[in-house]
């Protein structure tokens, strides 16, 4: 299935992270209860300037519409709902 974003709107991969305690004990990403909150933008609507496919974004939590294809799971987001861009 291909995806594109209407309007405002950005298609996201959210991006599993690691967690590491204060000792240095490596949590896999099933152990934490967080959503993640970086993700890899694979596609932007027509209106949007500032982000481009391939740049790595901090969304806020528990935003967007989430979307499965088969095993992969993305996330459609409002581009209000991005904060910054990791570089």
């Amino acid at each position: 299935m291909k995806i594109k974003p209407l309007g405002k709107r950005i298609l996201i991969k959210q991006i599993e992270q690691e967690e590491v305690t204060k000792s240095g004990i490596v949590l896999p990403g099933t152990a934490s209860k967080e959503k993640p909150i970086i993700g890899e933008v694979l596609a932007i609507g027509k209106e949007i300037e500032d982000v481009s496919a391939g740049d790595k974004v901090i969304f806020e939590k528990y935003s967007g519409t989430e979307i499965k294809d088969g095993d992969e799971t993305y996330l459609i987001l409002e581009k209000d709902n991005v904060l910054a861009i990791v570089e």
